[in-house]
């Protein structure tokens, strides 16, 4: 498996974090947002969820986290689908010692492709109103732009 990482993905072996003592949960979540405002946290992301299950942070609230930087990046199905499939194999490993290793992987893989340029939630938001039938644009005067 080694020489498969190293020599046709490219993927050198990584170790695992260890959760830093003292570590406050709440402190945690609130920096991962923060964290994936900057490129290449790879690591840091990882060490933040270790530290964050290793001071008993809640492993749902992790999940709604991830979610939520999940939601706000220009995401792709492959993106969403590895995201997901981490959430789901934690739920299958729930209450075994290996629960967090797959949220891990998946903040791990948010980090590697965060910060994107965000611009598909200005889409969606654009659409919305469309839908509602409000104005997207208004000149001074209060009128649509001239056709």
């Amino acid at each position: 498996m080694s020489v498969h990482l190293d020599r046709f993905l490219n993927v050198p072996a990584t170790r695992l974090p260890e959760p830093a003592a003292g570590a406050d949960p709440g402190t945690l979540l609130a920096e991962l947002r923060d964290l994936l405002d900057r490129q290449q946290q790879v690591d840091e992301a990882g060490q933040l969820v270790a530290s964050y299950l290793g001071a008993g942070g809640d492993p749902d609230r992790l999940v709604a986290a991830l979610g939520a930087c999940l939601l706000r990046e220009d995401r792709n199905f492959h993106t969403i689908q590895c995201v997901e499939a981490g959430v789901r194999q934690h739920e299958l490993l729930r209450g075994t010692d290996d629960a967090g290793l797959p949220l891990l992987a998946a903040a791990r893989y948010l980090a590697a492709h965060a910060p994107t340029a965000r611009s598909q939630r200005q889409t969606y938001e654009i659409a919305r109103r469309l839908h509602r039938g409000e104005r997207i644009y208004e000149d001074e005067e209060g009128l649509p732009p001239a056709a």
